[in-house]
């Protein structure tokens, strides 16, 4: 049964206890005690390499299993799609090179200019090793993407269109399907940033028409991870880079290296498990409405850029006053007993069209925050405009 409360939602972190209110949740959310728990029991009881013929490794060989049964039902995919790394930078710089082995000079791929840093350098990186042409897809007035843009972007030489499904620097949400659709006419795949939106929705991967995508549960309530998803045909069509004696197949765990972090798959499956107690109807409801409240009551002084409204976005906003710059302004609120962000946020490019040499303080809401909360750091951002 879904829990309905904050209160009960609450009472399961005890990092909540602390005399701090935590709006950096797109830096990384807090961890609920049975994520804590199951880590340190596998550490206890479990702790031992894969293929063994002993307990204990017999234990991990059913962890792992178990970790990719959690990530193929919170991507909506095969349990053959998916894959872990040490986090979603990593896994982008790896398959983003899986994937363009085969790739000419000038061929293309497309980025935006909403996206964090870590959908963006790999492809940089890729265009200065191979001669591949990085084309920006431009942003709106509120830095939402300009489709017709990113239309005239796209030819046969487009090889992938990579975005994220929500920007960690201004919280807009983007049409996943329709820009999924535009990519797959010209033939390029389709390479989602979920990290932002993981811990704000549900995500499936069908539905919303991606090839790859990439997240962090460590954004999402869990330990620190990067977990990807790919299509099987593209993980069994591309040549991984592996060590011989590891296994060629099934399709995602031939593109994985070395060993997993076992004891953090066993917090992911428990943070599936507690996303799942909880229930995105809860989620996304309770979000909206702290969401709604922080918007219908930011203090005069203080600007909000991206979209001005609530709809189409996650609750993440940036917000900066001419009364103080934003290192100072989180400094001062963190003195007060607020933790929030400052600067860019690895989203270069959305600071740069805002004109925003400095970036931003930003405020992360998810859902484990409480009205209470909004409203003292809202008096708070007075005090300090």
């Amino acid at each position: 049964m879904a829990t309905t409360s904050i209160e009960a939602v609450r009472e399961r972190f005890s990092a909540l206890r602390a005399p701090l209110a935590f709006f950096d949740g797109p830096g990384g959310t807090q961890v609920p005690d049975s994520v804590i728990d199951a880590i340190a029991t596998y550490l206890r009881t479990s702790n031992a390499n894969l293929g063994g013929e002993f307990a204990t490794s017999r234990a991990s060989d059913e962890l792992v299993a178990a970790a990719r049964t959690a990530a193929a039902g919170f991507l909506r995919s095969g349990e053959e799609e998916v894959l872990f790394g040490a986090n979603m930078t990593s896994l982008n710089f790896a398959l983003s090179r899986t994937a363009a082995r085969t790739w000419q000079p000038g061929d293309e791929v497309v980025v935006t200019k909403l996206d964090h840093d870590g959908n963006i350098s790999p492809w940089l990186e890729l265009a200065h090793d191979r001669e591949l042409v990085v084309r920006f897809c431009e942003l709106d007035d509120e830095c939402r993407l300009d489709l017709d843009h990113l239309r005239s972007l796209l030819s046969e030489r487009t090889r992938v269109v990579a975005f994220p499904w929500a920007s960690n620097g201004v919280g807009v949400v983007t049409p996943v399907a329709e820009v999924s659709a535009l990519a797959h006419e010209v033939g390029a795949l389709v390479w989602v940033d979920a990290v932002h939106y993981a811990p704000h929705g549900p995500i499936d991967v069908a539905v919303a028409g991606v090839d790859v995508l990439l997240c962090s549960p460590y954004k999402f309530y869990g330990p620190h991870l990067g977990l990807a998803f790919a299509r099987r045909e593209l993980l069994e069509s591309w040549r991984p880079y592996k060590v011989r004696p590891a296994p060629d197949v099934p399709a995602g765990r031939r593109h994985e290296t070395g060993t997993l972090q076992h004891e953090l798959l066993a917090g992911f499956v428990a943070t599936v498990g507690y996303l799942e107690s909880v229930g995105w109807d809860f989620v996304c409801a309770h979000e909206q409405a702290l969401g709604r409240r922080f918007l219908d009551g930011l203090p005069a002084g203080w600007t909000l850029h991206g979209p001005q409204g609530p709809d189409g976005r996650v609750p993440t906003f940036a917000v900066t006053s001419p009364a103080v710059a934003p290192a100072a302004a989180a400094r001062r609120l963190g003195e007060r007993g607020f933790a929030v962000w400052h600067g860019n946020y690895y989203a270069v490019e959305v600071m740069r069209h805002l004109g925003l040499a400095d970036g931003a303080v930003r405020v992360g809401i998810v859902h484990t925050n409480t009205e209470d909360e909004v409203d003292r750091l809202l008096a708070a951002l007075a005090e300090l405009a």
